[in-house]
């Protein structure tokens, strides 16, 4: 062992233990029931039996172990976001796409094709840049993972400007942040701009986090540790206090975090204050009915004002075959072309074939849901399909390899539609885009909303 150092051998990792033990020890906290002069017994921590404590210390271990449950913050609400609250309208198990019969395959790809007449097939190209990366673009220091991550950051903040959503005043929350590497582009990218704040929204702890090198004055960043699932941006408190426009953006927003973040966006967040937590009117008599009738009024119009839509949305979509129909935000899109949660089961693992091909399986591992810069730069979520999930023993002779791309992109428009019509609904003018050539990334569609000019309230005189 290293001089200093635990001397209990890991044989899962090789190597000695690298804790520091007390001074005249030989053996860390952790280990230190190796020592053979010890009478204190060590136990596993009840919350997490991947660690040990003193059983005379356990009360005391419990109130401070990271594994503890945590309070939860002010802007947590369970399943705000979630969507289907009926449950028997969710089917039950259904089998893989490799046990279907050849007639129940060619009946799905039927219904898929007449779902998708009338659809426009070929979206618009919006590939641009923005001047914030040009000096990172040009760095020969980055490798081509880096390059093509930088590309696709680029193209985001050009569509972000040409949309007019970088300019002061006004709150980017990220989706699946990650590192946060996309809020941090756009924060170069408002150098000189004034009253800027930036909530990175992430479930998981990670590491390599660029945000907190920041140290501008006025632009704030702050991290929200928690499942978009339960978000609920109106209890933010530094949103709250402000209440700038917000701009919901994410980077490769995987599967069904994005129907999450869009009804994070348009429904919870534009939704008038939680009137499950104000205080009930006091009771009046009957005389004073006109003043509770002005008085109600005025608060309407007042609510009506403090309710303003998001400023924009911009996401790069990606995984659409992680989508849960649950989640979903475009169910009554599938409902009015005749389609139901079966056929949404099957499209969205179908979709995975606009980008897997004909493989078995790809060397590069998954990434679920949160989007992010990995930190080994590989391309952002290659999946990893069995040979029974892509069924490809089963489809052999039934369909060629165009032919399977083909479908999985048909079936990932498919779902894309439902978003925007979703959108569209609320008052948003939405679009889906190619932001970025298919030899950069496979998942190369943006989608982007901003509100409708009958959504926007008019300014008070």
């Amino acid at each position: 062992p290293v001089p200093g150092r635990c001397a209990y051998f890991v044989a899962r990792k090789k190597r000695f233990c690298k804790m520091i033990p007390a001074p005249g020890r030989r053996f860390c906290g952790e280990h230190g029931q190796q020592e053979e002069e010890s009478d204190r017994k060590r136990i596993p921590c009840p919350l997490d039996p991947k660690h040990t404590v003193y059983e005379d210390q356990l009360q005391k271990h419990l109130k401070k172990c990271n594994s503890r449950e945590k309070p939860k913050p002010v802007y947590f609400v369970q399943d705000i976001n979630a969507g289907l609250k009926d449950v028997a309208e969710i089917p039950e198990k259904q089998v893989p796409i490799s046990c279907l019969s050849k007639e129940e395959l060619e009946n799905l790809i039927i219904k898929l094709k007449n779902a998708s007449n009338g659809l426009e097939l070929h979206l618009e190209e919006q590939i641009l840049s923005h001047q914030a990366l040009q000096e990172a673009l040009n760095d020969p220091k980055n490798g081509e993972s880096a390059f093509k991550h930088l590309k696709q950051q680029a193209s985001i903040l050009g569509n972000m400007e040409k949309l007019h959503l970088l300019g002061p005043g006004r709150c980017f929350v990220e989706f699946g942040a990650g590192r946060g590497k996309l809020s941090h582009w756009v924060d170069v990218a408002l150098q000189n701009v004034d009253n800027v704040q930036f909530l990175l929204v992430e479930r998981a702890t990670t590491r390599f986090k660029v945000d907190g090198k920041h140290k501008r004055r006025n632009s704030i960043f702050e991290r929200l540790q928690v499942d978009i699932q339960h978000l609920c941006l109106n209890k933010v408190p530094i949103l709250e206090k402000k209440k700038l426009p917000v701009v919901g953006i994410g980077k490769h927003l995987c599967g069904a975090a994005t129907d999450l973040a869009l009804r994070c966006l348009v429904e919870s967040y534009t939704t008038c204050s939680d009137g499950q937590s104000e205080e009930p009117a006091p009771k009046r008599s009957r005389n004073d009915k006109t003043e509770v009738a002005s008085n109600n009024s005025a608060d309407n119009e007042s609510n009506k004002d403090d309710c303003k839509p998001v400023a924009g949305i911009v996401i790069a979509l990606c995984c659409h075959h992680k989508c849960d129909w649950t989640h979903y935000v475009g169910r009554e899109f599938f409902k009015s072309v005749g389609l139901g949660p079966v056929e949404f089961h099957y499209f969205q693992r179908m979709s995975s074939w606009a980008t897997c091909g004909m493989r078995e399986t790809t060397t590069k591992a998954f990434t679920s849901e949160g989007s992010e810069d990995q930190t080994n730069d590989t391309e952002e979520h290659e999946q990893t399909f069995s040979k029974t999930e892509s069924g490809s023993d089963t489809l052999q002779g039934i369909l060629t390899v165009e032919e399977r791309k083909e479908i999985g992109c048909l079936c990932k428009l498919l779902i894309d539609r439902g978003r925007i019509e979703y959108l569209q609904q609320r008052g948003y003018k939405a679009a889906l885009q190619y932001y970025t050539e298919s030899a950069v990334s496979l998942e190369n569609v943006l989608l982007t909303a901003v509100p409708s000019p009958s959504l926007i309230p008019e300014p008070t005189t």
